[in-house]
């Protein structure tokens, strides 16, 4: 007697990301999909291998992807409610691959001013190739608005700003998009979707850099695009015609992964795909603990005889705390800014510590503790640094999973240390 067809139901986020796998009929019955290290894939109908290369779903070499990959895609894919996702080696190689192959010379691209440092020096890269670049604060759409002119075809923005903690006007700046016809592209990476799903606001393209809290064990680097299908691909004159087959809404992603993934190379690795995969699975308990243990940590930086300024979504003296709870649904992510009092010098400060790392990272499930303006944000210059807000004696601290108390005391002890010297 044949068994009833079971009608999928529809589940929360974390039951979806961990069955994920085994309800796509995963090999031999597998919970996880396998990690396919194979380089090719062979084909027994010459037919079938030439319809795969000209478009048919598929695997032919793996740069273009492998089964793997695909199937963290699927995750990824369910998280941001998209159309369709890319994965990438790295979240900077997402990046150069929709920027290089959406944007032409002569086009205009609108971005935070707060925008993240490594994404800053790409920036100098593509004005070499003739695209020109005006930085804006995300946080005014009035601002952003008077910037736009006849040849701007994109809107670049962070949800929250690192490491500074702007919360961008999200919603505002997808209404101004829309109204312009302009393409939104959102990196949700401090936040994740978990905590926001750019899509709500009009995002047309999201990034996730996957090193940081999607996979969130700090052991694979990865990166994603997101197409959300808002956008009309058939009004952006970029897309080349060969790719212009099939429902418009596919153009785009299609070309991105052509030309920025097949022809540039920025392939994500099976096992690097099969670890992000895995620590998809624990991002939403990761991340409430993560929440819970910087708002902590926050608060008591906020009274701190030693601390001169915290920057953090969660304090009610946040600029943008109010939109912050709206949109995040009152949890702030891990990023906390801190600027010392004067008599107390950033590096010595950090090299007290003893539970938080002095490692350049964020989204980890351990504190990580940087002076900013001495190490990630150094190439830009003071001036730059000045107009992102980023002071000498910052410190950006990405907040993990310790117990509270431990990570509380870790900071007092370093205070201690500090103060008793004065």
């Amino acid at each position: 007697m044949s068994q009833p067809t079971k009608k999928p139901a529809k589940h929360g986020f974390t039951t979806t990301i961990l069955h994920g796998d085994r309800q796509a009929s995963v090999e031999h019955g597998a919970v996880h999909k396998p990690i396919h290290t194979s380089t090719q894939y062979a084909f027994s109908d010459a037919r079938e291998l030439a319809a795969v290369f000209q478009g048919k779903a598929g695997y032919t070499y793996a740069r273009q992807g492998t089964p793997t990959s695909d199937a963290l895609e699927k995750k990824i894919n369910k998280m941001e409610d998209g159309l369709a996702s890319l994965s990438f080696a790295t979240g900077m190689g997402a990046l150069t691959a929709l920027f290089t192959t959406l944007l032409r010379a002569g086009d205009h691209l609108l971005s935070s001013q707060f925008i993240f440092g490594n994404t800053n020096s790409l920036f100098g890269t593509l004005e070499l190739l003739g695209i020109e670049i005006t930085l804006v604060d995300p946080t005014d759409v009035q601002a952003v608005a008077a910037a736009i002119r006849p040849n701007t075809k994109m809107l670049f923005t962070e949800t929250i700003a690192n490491p500074g903690t702007q919360v961008a006007d999200l919603e505002g700046l997808g209404r101004l998009c829309q109204e312009h016809r302009l393409v939104y592209l959102v990196d949700n990476t401090v936040t994740s979707p978990w905590l926001f799903q750019p899509k709500s606001v009009g995002a047309s393209l999201v990034m996730n850099a996957l090193s940081k809290h999607i996979g969130g064990h700090a052991n694979a680097l990865g990166g994603s695009l997101t197409d959300t299908g808002l956008f009309d691909w058939t009004t952006y004159t970029n897309i080349l015609d060969i790719y212009k087959k099939g429902p418009s809404t596919g153009w785009a992603i299609t070309q991105i992964k052509k030309k920025g993934l097949r022809d540039m190379g920025a392939t994500l690795t099976a096992d690097a795909a099969h670890r992000i995969a895995v620590g998809a699975e624990t991002l939403a308990l990761r991340l409430d603990k993560i929440c819970s243990n910087a708002l902590a940590l926050a608060q008591f930086l906020a009274v701190h005889p030693g601390v001169q300024r915290v920057a953090y979504p969660g304090l009610t003296n946040h600029p943008q705390h109010a939109r912050a709870a709206r949109l995040f649904g009152g949890k702030f992510s891990m990023l906390v800014a801190v600027e010392l009092i004067p008599s107390i010098d950033c590096l010595d400060f950090l090299n007290h510590l003893q539970v938080a790392i002095l490692a350049t990272h964020v989204g980890d499930t351990r504190t990580l503790a940087l002076p900013a303006a001495y190490t990630i944000y150094h190439e830009m210059g003071p001036a730059l640094r000045a107009k992102m807000g980023i002071v000498d004696g910052l410190i950006r601290l990405s907040v993990g999973i310790e117990d509270q108390a431990d990570l509380l005391a870790d900071f007092e002890q370093a205070f201690a240390a500090c103060l008793h010297r004065k």
